[in-house]
Parts: structure tokens; C-alpha cells; sequence
């Protein structure tokens, strides 16, 4: 018998277990992301107005990446509705490409380890990471370009200009010169067209090689002057060679400057990859008032990085964003980490750090692997201290029971059913197949991933016992039980597995 011809005869268009994963599932995106949510979604989402931290610790398949879902089209929703009171929304949940350039910047003895490369991973490199989204992000709204960073909450009018003061499209070009990763275009060309678009800079910023050109051409006719007029005096000479090194020596002066500071943010932001002679005619193009005394991340510290946090929530309030949210998400997925529960560790542990978690006008929302709350009882003392995770809106594990997830399977089960119709999961199952027993069978598979699974193959097994001449409507005790044990039997040894790795 067809799995088709089954749920059509229970009023079901389409097999709502059929996905596993939030991301491609099109029953989730289309229909359950703003009806079906954990019954902790309250806690972690919090009021969009005042974003606050919030730090989730779920099993895989909990449901932690449908959560980032339903907060990104939450937020879009609260964005509509408030246009100058918005939260700019960074999505930190791919991090190979930080990883592999961070990777390339260490010895090659440490890149051959993936341990080895995650001790030297720190929070100002998170911090360049996250101000690397944000910005790049801003940038292309600004530009009109589109790029895979582009979070659908995020919208800014066409009149930003406007909106910005001087010292705002200053932290702005600022920003894009340390932190903006487009790869549809050049750095050089989208930074012009950035300044261009600001209506920044101008002669002002070109003063002293002005001055050196006009020096130059000048003693250059008064040498030819000179030769035309047989006067050959070479003190003549030597104090045009004189005036022309003095003219330039405030454009050299200035050349050193900004190539230092441009050599110290392509060492110093490792995870990205920046050019410094780039660099170098961007701080060039800036006026020397607005570029000395800001901070540059050109040291391996966070205090700088703070500071650029700062400078882009002021741009954005200006822009009507009075927050930022951060959405940290797959920890477990780089190829560097690999599932590994004690790299995830390396990776994730340095922003464990009060003063990072409880920046005013930004909040994280980390959404980690289960297994790290093991290691986080093991920590010292002074981790607990600098973390306080006594305060920052902690669930220690997003469990679902029984009867939350037999609530889930009926949300699923009417999303997907077909005019006229209300499915119930009970319908599908004889009636020796009771409402508590379901119940039970959930609560062991503890996950929607698992419940989803076991769901899809009880589905499969029973029609593929019967024909389409001959059909059964309804699940027997027999087959539902006889599917759950080797479905158990396989997710232990699957556990274990996970265990010894």
C-alpha cells in the first residue's frame, strides 16, 4: 500500500515526518514556525524590545535550529511593526569560513591539529567574526546588493544617508574598512562606493599629496626656467630637491601612519583575510581628525573590539535599530570541530564571559549542545565568576515530554491536512495503540528528530505489509511496537557511539 493513498485516506496531503532537520523542512518553514514552539520558547525569546541573553543547551535534534528559525521570523515580524525601534539580527551559525582563514594564519605545525587550532581561538576573534556579519550585512542594505548574510529582519530605508551624522559615516566607512567580507566584489571597489555613497572624504583628504604635487611642478618649470636660461648654479638645484622632500613630507608622514595602522589589522583580524596596501588608501582617503584616536582591532585584545561594537549600534540606532541580537546555532558542524563535545568546548568557552554575554543593547541567544553542560559543572570557580551564568537566562536542557511532542505530532499532522479535514495522530493507530501508550513511546524518544523518524518508518512498515487492493487504515499494536524497539535499539547503539567518540 502507498504512503500516499494512507495519509490521503486520513485526510493528510503531504507526510509531515518525512524531514528531519528545521532547515529543509518545508512543513516547519511554511507552516509550524509561527503556530509549533518548545514551552520554553517565552524564556529564550524573551521581549525583542529589551534584548537579553540566553544561553540553550539541547540534544541534537531538539529542536535548537527551528528555534533560531522561529526567533529570525519572529523578530521580522516585530521589525514590521516598529520602524524605529527595530533589532538588527546576526545570524553567527557558519563559522568554517572564519575557521579556515583563522586556521591559515597559525604555524603550520598547529594547523595540522584541530585542537591545537581552537586554543588559539579567542573572544576577539568571535568578536571580529560576529562585527564581520553585522557589518557586511549593513554594507550590502546600504550598497543594494544582495549576499548570503542578509538577514531577512534586517531593512534599512533608502534615505540612510540622511539619517547619519558626520561622525556616523565616519564609524561606518570606519567598520567597513576592518570588517566588511563581500565576496561579489572587490574590497577596494565596494569601499569607494561606500565613501562615494556617504558622500564622505573629498579634497580635503587628498591636502598633502596636493601639496606635494604642486611643490613638485612648481620646482620642476622653475628648473626648466633655470636650464632655458643657461643658469647653472647647483645651489639653485639642490634647494628645489630640497623644497620638493620637504613639500612631500607631510603626505609620508601621513603614508606611514596609516600603512602601521593597516598592518596591524590584517594581523590582528584573523579571521578574515584583509590587504594592506588596501587598507592603507582607505585610511588615506579618511581625514586625519576622524582616523586618529579610533579604535582599530590592530591588537589581539577586546577592548577595541568593544568600542567598534559601540560605534556600530550608534550608526544603527541612527538607522532606527535601538538593538542587536546575535544567533549562535551548529557549534557542533564545523569540519574543525566535528561533533568533537570537547572542541566544541575550545570553540564556544571563551565567550562564557559576563561582560561579553550583557553588553548593553545586544543580546545572544547560544543555542549548544547538551553535551556541554557537563563540562560546564566542571569548571572552576573562577570560570563561574567570569562567566556568572547565574545570570544569563540559562536552560539547562530543552527537553520536550511526552506530551508535548504527542501535541507536536498533531500540529504537524493539521498543517499539512487537506481542505475540510482535521487529522489526529490517534486516528492513524488502532485503538489497542492507546493515547498514553503514545505518550510514553514519545517521551523515550525524547526528541521531535526522533519522534519524526520513528513516525516516518511506523508510517513505511505498515503500508508496505499491506496492498492497495487490501487496505489497512489504521496501525496495529504490533507493527507500532515492533518498530519502536528496533528503532530504540538502534538509537542506543547510536548513543553510545556518539559516547566513545
Amino acid at each position: 500500500m502507498r504512503t500516499e493513498k494512507f495519509l490521503q485516506h486520513h485526510g493528510v496531503s503531504t507526510n509531515p515526518f518525512a524531514e528531519e532537520d528545521a532547515q529543509t523542512d518545508p512543513v516547519f518553514k511554511t507552516r509550524c514556525r509561527t503556530s509549533t514552539f518548545h514551552p520554553a520558547w517565552d524564556k529564550v525569546f524573551g521581549d525583542p524590545g529589551d534584548p537579553a541573553t540566553s544561553i540553550v543547551f539541547g540534544e541534537k535534534g531538539a529542536g535548537k535550529t527551528a528555534m533560531r528559525l522561529q526567533i529570525m521570523g519572529k523578530l521580522a515580524e516585530y521589525n514590521r511593526d516598529h520602524a524605529d525601534g527595530k533589532i538588527w539580527v546576526i545570524e553567527y551559525d557558519d563559522f568554517n569560513p572564519f575557521l579556515d582563514r583563522f586556521a591559515d594564519r597559525l604555524p603550520s605545525r598547529k594547523q595540522k591539529e584541530s585542537a591545537r587550532v581552537l586554543e588559539e581561538w579567542k573572544l576577539w576573534d568571535h568578536m571580529d567574526a560576529i562585527l564581520s556579519l553585522g557589518t557586511t550585512n549593513l554594507v550590502n542594505l546600504a550598497l543594494g546588493t544582495q549576499g548570503p548574510g542578509n538577514a531577512a529582519a534586517n531593512q534599512i530605508s533608502n534615505d540612510f544617508r540622511g539619517r547619519l551624522d558626520k561622525h556616523q559615516k565616519r564609524d561606518l566607512l570606519l567598520l567597513s574598512a576592518c570588517y566588511d567580507d563581500s565576496l561579489s566584489e572587490s574590497f577596494a571597489a565596494r569601499t569607494e562606493k561606500l565613501r562615494r555613497k556617504l558622500w564622505y572624504g573629498g579634497w580635503s583628504t587628498m591636502a598633502t599629496s596636493l601639496l606635494g604635487w604642486g611643490v613638485s611642478i612648481a620646482m620642476g618649470a622653475f628648473t626648466i626656467w633655470l636650464v632655458r636660461n643657461d643658469n647653472h648654479n647647483w645651489l639653485w638645484g639642490w634647494l628645489a630637491i630640497i623644497l620638493v622632500v620637504l613639500a612631500w613630507v607631510p603626505w609620508m608622514i601621513r603614508w606611514w601612519r596609516c600603512n602601521r595602522e593597516a598592518r596591524g589589522v590584517k594581523k590582528n583580524v584573523r579571521v578574515l583575510k584583509r590587504d594592506t596596501s588596501s587598507l592603507r588608501r582607505l585610511f588615506m582617503r579618511m581625514r586625519d581628525r576622524d582616523l586618529l584616536g579610533q579604535p582599530l582591532p590592530n591588537r589581539r585584545r577586546t577592548d577595541d573590539r568593544y568600542e567598534l561594537i559601540v560605534k556600530l549600534q550608534g550608526v544603527l540606532q541612527a538607522l532606527g535599530f535601538n538593538g542587536i541580537l546575535v544567533l549562535v546555532d551548529r557549534v557542533d558542524e564545523p569540519h574543525l570541530v566535528n561533533g568533537s563535545v570537547e572542541l566544541m568546548r575550545d570553540f564556544v568557552w571563551s565567550m562564557l564571559d559576563n561582560k561579553f554575554l550583557k553588553q548593553p543593547g545586544v543580546g545572544l541567544k547560544l543555542l549548544l549542545a547538551n553535551d556541554l553542560v557537563e563540562y560546564l559543572n566542571r569548571e572552576t570557580r573562577e570560570f563561574h565568576q567570569r562567566a556568572r551564568i547565574d545570570k544569563q537566562n540559562m536552560i539547562p536542557s530543552l527537553d520536550w515530554t511526552g506530551e508535548a511532542l504527542y501535541d507536536l505530532a498533531n500540529a504537524r499532522l493539521e498543517a499539512c491536512a487537506t481542505d475540510g479535514h482535521t487529522p489526529q495522530l490517534r486516528n492513524l493507530f488502532a485503538d489497542e495503540v492507546s493515547d498514553q501508550r503514545l505518550i510514553d513511546a514519545f517521551r523515550s524518544l525524547r526528541t521531535p528528530r526522533n519522534q519524526f523518524k520513528f513516525l516516518y518508518r511506523v508510517i513505511v512498515a505498515h503500508c508496505n505489509s499491506h496492498t492497495d487492493a487490501n487496505p489497512v487504515w489504521q496501525i496495529p499494536k504490533e507493527t507500532f511496537e515492533a518498530t519502536l524497539a528496533v528503532y530504540s535499539r538502534e538509537q542506543a547503539a547510536t548513543d553510545r557511539g556518539l559516547s566513545a567518540s
